[in-house]
């Protein structure tokens, strides 16, 4: 299923402004499509729209290019799997998964057929005749994602889906999720948010904030190239590191005078014609790298921390500027020692409207 949002707008009652307004998204079929956004950014409102359990107050829904904003959400051949896994204690796990097809008057043979074939791609068969308080967490939601797999929809919706487990427990149901997004080739469309979950496991990425999308594109897009500051800090682990400061001649300066960065003829160009009294660089923990010239920006290295396959080094640059920097898991830096750095490769973000300089 294609999915298209033409300036769908959300305003509760009692309430002046609008929760959402004027969002436009195209989700292609087989996208497996994850809204990404702080608590509070509309995501979870969003998802709730395209499934009908909200109303539109504007704007279109469209799947498969049909308008669908009146469509009530059991035609609309949606299934959705909540973060609280919504299964019905009184009813097996066999009865759970087959529950929806039942409602839709589907011979019995059908039913068995398809929950013991789903129950067998998710390993539960084991589970089918047990009640929901008997099995674990990460046991239950395999139920729920199976409940939604039987009835062989055309789009998935998934809100949170994996909050709830254990971090070693996610990874592995992430990689299921994927698996069987494949194995369905149907249209997923996921709210989180994790980062993580949303860099593994999307071809497209819509990370919101503030009632608005911030970007659209697939993770690497986001990673190498955001959009706004908001973009640059959300995406990536550790945090960007991101320094204020101004142009001065040729080059970009922070505000403590410790980093000076020679910047491109068109890039100061750029920040001029923008009329940019302030910018701000950003540079990810990668692109850093260390130097041997005592000319280089120094750092004091305050902590080391050892990640297995590499090493993150914290440290300041003076006292109002903080630095993470990534290295091999050879290095053989510690606490307290002086270090100079380069600057590899950043990002420039103009301080008022905080967009990238290009």
């Amino acid at each position: 299923m294609k999915v298209e949002l033409r300036n769908l707008s959300k305003k509760y009652e009692g309430n002046p402004l609008y929760t959402l307004e004027n969002i436009n998204l195209n989700i292609e079929d087989k996208d497996f499509c994850v809204m990404l956004g702080p608590s509070g950014c509309g995501k979870t409102t969003l998802l709730r729209m395209i499934a009908g359990l909200n109303s539109i107050t504007k704007g279109d829904l469209v799947f498969d290019e049909k308008r669908a904003n009146d469509l009530p959400p059991k035609d609309r051949d949606i299934a959705m799997v909540f973060q609280s896994y919504a299964l019905y204690p009184h009813m097996n796990v066999y009865k759970n998964m087959g529950f929806g097809l039942k409602m839709k008057k589907a011979k019995k043979d059908v039913i068995d057929q398809r929950v013991k074939d789903v129950a067998e791609i998710l390993n539960i068969t084991h589970l089918l005749y047990k009640k929901p308080s008997e099995i674990s967490g990460g046991q239950r939601q395999r139920v729920a994602l199976g409940r939604a797999i039987v009835r062989k929809p055309k789009l998935f919706l998934m809100d949170e889906p994996l909050s709830n487990l254990d971090a070693k427990l996610r990874e592995t149901m992430r990689t299921e999720i994927v698996k069987i997004h494949k194995a369905l080739e149907s249209t997923t469309i996921y709210v989180t948010h994790d980062q993580v979950e949303a860099m593994t496991m999307a071809t497209k990425i819509v990370l919101m904030n503030d009632q608005k999308i911030q970007q659209v594109g697939t993770p690497n897009d986001l990673y190498e190239n955001p959009e706004n500051l908001f973009v640059a800090n959300f995406i990536g682990n550790p945090t960007i590191n991101q320094y204020k400061g101004t142009l001065e001649g040729e080059s970009f300066v922070n505000e403590s005078k410790t980093i000076k960065i020679k910047l491109s003829k068109s890039e100061i160009e750029t920040i001029k014609s923008q009329n940019s009294k302030w910018i701000y660089l950003c540079v990810r923990s990668e692109s850093i790298k260390i130097s041997k010239s005592k000319t280089d920006t120094e750092v004091l290295v305050i902590h080391v921390e050892s990640l297995g396959k590499e090493k993150e080094i914290k440290g300041f640059i003076d006292d109002s500027s903080n630095i993470s920097v990534t290295v091999a898991n050879t290095s053989d830096i510690v606490a307290d020692q002086k270090i100079n750095v380069t600057f590899e490769k950043y990002f420039l973000f103009d301080g008022e409207s905080q967009k990238r300089i290009r």
